[in-house]
């Protein structure tokens, strides 16, 4: 990595704040003037009833010119809080958390609910993914590169992003939330830094599988990425789900709204013909070498905070029987919990069953006393 002071301080992309959201998320009101004074002059564009303040923030990666994505919401005025009301989100294998985690779905997202709680909220986007930089083995055909982004290189990105936090808001540890991948990438780096995160939420954790995946890296040798259409991340959203109850899974619009955003975080695929996503193969490889093979990638009895595993009884892509068996090898989590919701898919975050997801997440991270007697 370069030396160069423009590539090792993180770089201020935007600052603006946002209004007129829900009822439910509003917050006391803060002058234009008094947080503009709080922001570098270019990056201030405040409203006088702002509410939730967005940053975004850019790091410097292993590969020169290749930077780490980085969003951030919070109540806009606030910058101090403690380490137990602050949450980072990692995304899965093939989709950025980017165009999930903070999706406006009926005006509010993910992002906006957690904010609208008091947190202190972020999302990253690995190398390869979203907002972030595409290394250079996405500049070339697939076949001639072999699989990036494995596991173990996410965690190392995720504990850089960790480590901005702690030293940006003075805190010694945060919340953890990883989505499919993503809560293998969060399970290997609090196994390895349990020091560093209060609670742990692994939304349809990947654990060791019986049967086949959704997802492969397509025919042949496996190349250093893959390509996904609209049309197979729809089928994919849907596999398991009974016929009868497809048709109001989604709200209307949804679908394509998150669509329209994901496939656009992609320009070099979203100019072919018919447009695709690209996604690293990494976690393909991993899939094949461990979890399909039946050797754990790490030790879940490694994890000594607080764990949630939040799933959906139509996940296909990692059925429940993965959720549950990952239970049983939390064997040195303080406490630990498991809670199926009804009638939803591995993107149950993005369908109707939303605030049943979100609800059941904050009340895991905001409880006081979970463990109290009475």
């Amino acid at each position: 990595m370069s030396d160069e002071p423009s590539q090792t301080r993180p770089r201020l992309g935007r600052t603006q704040v946002e209004t007129g959201l829900p009822r439910r998320q509003i917050f006391g009101t803060l002058a234009a003037a008094g947080l503009a004074a709080t922001l570098p002059p270019a990056a201030a564009t405040a409203a006088p009833s702002a509410r939730l303040q967005t940053e975004e923030f850019r790091l410097p990666w292993s590969e020169p010119g290749i930077d780490i994505y980085v969003r951030n919401k919070h109540p806009a005025g606030t910058d101090r809080f403690a380490g137990d009301r602050i949450l980072l989100f990692v995304h899965g294998s093939t989709y950025p958390a980017s165009t999930a985690f903070d999706l406006p779905l009926g005006g509010m997202s993910a992002m906006d609910y957690f904010a609208g709680q008091g947190f202190d909220v972020y999302l990253v986007d690995l190398p390869g993914y979203g907002q972030s930089g595409r290394p250079a083995p996405m500049s070339a055909p697939a076949a001639d590169n072999p699989p990036f982004m494995r596991t173990p290189d996410a965690a190392k990105v995720v504990g850089q992003v960790v480590d901005f936090i702690l030293k940006r808001r003075s805190v010694d540890k945060i919340d953890l939330m990883g989505w499919s991948w993503g809560t293998s990438t969060m399970g290997l780096y609090t196994s390895t830094h349990n020091d560093r995160v209060n609670r742990l939420v692994l939304y349809a954790p990947q654990w060791l599988a019986r049967t086949p995946a959704l997802m492969s890296g397509g025919p042949g040798p496996l190349g250093a990425y893959r390509s996904v259409s609209r049309d197979s991340a729809k089928a994919r959203w849907l596999t398991g789900v009974p016929e009868d109850k497809q048709a109001d899974l989604i709200p209307p619009g949804w679908f394509d709204q998150w669509a329209d955003a994901t496939f656009a975080s992609d320009p070099v695929g979203a100019r072919q013909s018919p447009p695709v996503l690209r996604a690293p193969n990494g976690t393909v490889a991993d899939k094949d070498a461990y979890w399909a093979a039946g050797k754990p990638l790490y030790d879940p009895g490694d994890i000594r905070v607080p764990v949630l595993l939040i799933h959906a009884e139509w996940d296909a892509d990692l059925p429940s029987y993965q959720a549950q068996e990952y239970f049983t090898q939390l064997t040195h989590a303080p406490y630990k919990r498991f809670i199926e919701l009804g009638e939803g898919t591995h993107t149950v975050m993005m369908e109707k069953n939303r605030m049943q997801f979100l609800h059941a997440v904050a009340a895991f991270l905001t409880e006081a006393d979970p463990q109290a007697l009475n």
